[in-house]
């Protein structure tokens, strides 16, 4: 009779055991797909940094004469298209401060909706070219 008892006890060990596995096996794949958003949003952030430095450069074509000059031209429009296939919901923005002295500030913000639930990121960055100021 105490032979069956142990048996039985030792299923029980073993769903025990199958359950505390179970619970393991779920926190690591929860881990992993909070380390592949977390890598996607990295992704994300490089490459808005990458548009920054693209906007830049091509406020650095339009600088002629050592003289600073407004965005017509398609500038901005040109340079948002581009990125928008690269970053899914981006809206950006290249804007002079007003000042004369060739500081400008490209904001980039998009959302997606696998990160943070939609919620919007955003980027700013600031250049100034040798212009008329100090």
């Amino acid at each position: 009779m105490t032979a069956s008892r142990q048996r039985g006890f030792t299923l029980v060990e073993a769903l025990v055991a199958l359950l505390v596995l179970s619970f393991g096996l779920l926190g690591v794949a929860a881990m992993q797909l909070k380390s592949l958003q977390s890598a996607h949003a990295g992704y994300q952030r490089a490459a808005a940094s990458l548009a920054a430095q693209d906007a830049v450069e091509l406020l650095w074509a339009a600088f002629e004469d050592g003289q600073c000059h407004d965005l017509d031209g398609g500038i901005e429009t040109a340079w948002a298209n581009r990125w928008q296939a690269i970053i899914p919901g981006l809206s950006g923005s290249i804007s002079d401060d007003g000042s004369g002295d060739c500081v400008f500030t490209v904001t980039l913000t998009w959302s997606d909706s696998r990160l943070d639930g939609g919620a919007a990121q955003s980027f700013s960055y600031t250049t100034r070219l040798p212009g008329s100021g100090p």
